[in-house]
């Protein structure tokens, strides 16, 4: 018990004398946290958003004519050639006009003078989850476009092409900004226990020469990496949740913030971040413990 005290009463010690450089490692190690976090959490809603988006992913092949019972088995069997497929519905002339009246609600006056068939028939194909991957999308596409009667095939290309670059972008970032949280925790933590050494340098030989343990000398710098690695990680991460609320809160109403569902982290998440932030710093605090203890 008197060894856990003589720890505590010496980690309060150095957070005293150079609180200046232990604030600075706090906000650097913070801040890392909260960038890491921020795009963190924008890749894994992404992530959300794309599994909704993929759950209503469906192909419409438009057709020059509405093709008989025997031509739509036809069809039916050489879609099914490339890949089982969730499922495959024959859109007709007269239900596409209906869909598009229903569609147009109080506006659907506009077609009273038009034709019932102006519109192409169409065949909706819902592909299985596992053939959702954008190429996969691209390539079953290509084939249905090559259908015997087929005008075009469309799914969204445009917004979804460009849904899945942003979320690989934000995953490029997110492995960019875990670099420089490992960077700065280990390297900041480690900098500022040398300097701390340095400037208690005459002390620890002291207690060196009176056969002071290395684990007596090297533990109160150890917790000093984890207390910077947990107040870090806590932090950066309240002061993200602060940020997320905020923008919920300021553009909450009708919009994309209502149309998907955003949300934080879980406590698993949170924890991770926690532990891999307390890692880090207390990997810089043992590398200068160590380089000090061999000299």
């Amino acid at each position: 018990m008197s060894f856990v005290f003589a720890v505590l009463r010496q980690v309060f010690r150095n957070f005293r004398q150079t609180w200046l450089s232990q604030l600075m490692t706090l906000l650097t190690v913070s801040l890392s946290v909260f960038i890491f976090a921020f795009f963190y959490l924008v890749y894994l809603n992404m992530l959300n958003i794309g599994d909704k988006l993929g759950y209503d992913l469906r192909l419409i092949v438009y057709l020059e004519e509405e093709p008989i019972p025997e031509l739509q088995e036809q069809l039916r069997r050489k879609i099914l050639a490339f890949d089982e497929v969730e499922e495959i519905h024959f859109v007709s002339r007269a239900e596409a006009f209906e869909r598009f009246k229903t569609q147009l609600g109080e506006d659907q006056d506009v077609l009273e003078d038009m034709p019932e068939d102006f519109l192409p028939p169409s065949i909706e194909v819902v592909p299985l989850k596992n053939l959702r991957s954008l190429n996969q999308v691209k390539l079953f596409s290509e084939y249905l476009s090559k259908l015997p009667g087929t005008i075009k095939v469309q799914y969204g290309q445009d917004w979804i092409e460009r849904f899945y670059y942003f979320t690989r972008l934000v995953s490029i970032i997110v492995v960019l900004s875990a670099g420089l949280l490992i960077l700065t925790s280990v390297f900041m933590v480690s900098y500022k226990i040398r300097l701390t050494i340095i400037g208690r340098k005459e002390e620890l030989e002291l207690l060196k020469l009176v056969g002071a343990t290395h684990s007596y000398i090297s533990t109160p710098f150890l917790v000093e990496g984890i207390l910077q690695g947990l107040l870090g990680a806590t932090l950066g991460l309240t002061s993200l949740f602060g940020l997320f609320y905020w923008i919920k809160m300021k553009f909450s109403g009708p919009g994309i913030l209502n149309i998907f569902e955003f949300s934080f982290f879980g406590p698993p998440t949170i924890v991770m971040i926690a532990i891999v932030s307390i890692l880090l710093c207390l990997t810089g605090s043992y590398s200068s413990m160590r380089k000090y203890l061999r000299t």
